[in-house]
């Protein structure tokens, strides 16, 4: 098991796995309106079995070398994660996502789990591309990828049915030496 610490203010980046599911549950049905606002995120998680399924299905990516979830938790309660939706070693591509429950919002956490994230895909596995995908609305989302230094590569125009209305969809990316460079110039910013 791993917990990483994500600052001073008892947030942590930990495996978000099956046995996890009645915590799961809870933190999304404090959250699922929030979260569903732009992503069906877990919408088959209405139940303990469902939660667990959901966690299973990413514990098999993980497993699968596919994909992965990781939970992020705010003084010891779950509050939102950050995840590789997809993960080719091979091509060395990738995709990340989050989500969070509102009373995760406005503290940074997604940006500091994401880091943590994207290191580990650049410096330990090798990734070359990392890919941001989300709906045009979804300006939270938007934000965090802007901020991490991503870049808007295009717009999927109306390439996402989601609740009755087909929604345009932002492709951001970085690129290893990108990332690199963003966290040096970052790190010689801070002394």
């Amino acid at each position: 098991m791993y917990a990483i610490s994500l600052g001073d203010d008892g947030a942590e980046l930990r495996p978000l796995e099956p046995w996890n599911a009645e915590e799961f549950l809870a933190h999304l049905e404090r959250g699922r309106a929030f979260i569903n606002e732009f992503i069906p995120f877990a919408s088959k998680a209405v139940d303990v079995t469902g939660s667990r399924e959901v966690l299973q299905r990413y514990a098999d990516m993980r497993a699968a070398d596919t994909g992965s979830l990781h939970g992020i938790w705010q003084d010891g309660r779950l509050v939102g994660g950050v995840l590789f939706l997809n993960f080719d070693a091979e091509q060395a591509n990738c995709e990340v996502g989050c989500w969070l429950e509102p009373a995760g919002t406005g503290r940074g956490l997604v940006t500091r789990a994401m880091r943590v994230l994207i290191d580990f895909a650049v410096e330990q596995r090798g990734m070359h591309r990392l890919e941001w995908v989300a709906s045009a609305g979804n300006t939270n989302s938007l934000n965090v990828a802007r901020r991490l230094g991503f870049t808007r590569d295009g717009v999927r125009r109306e390439a996402y049915p989601y609740r009755g209305v087909r929604h345009d969809l932002e492709v951001w990316s970085v690129l290893a030496q990108e990332w690199r460079a963003a966290r040096a110039a970052a790190a010689h910013n801070d002394h």
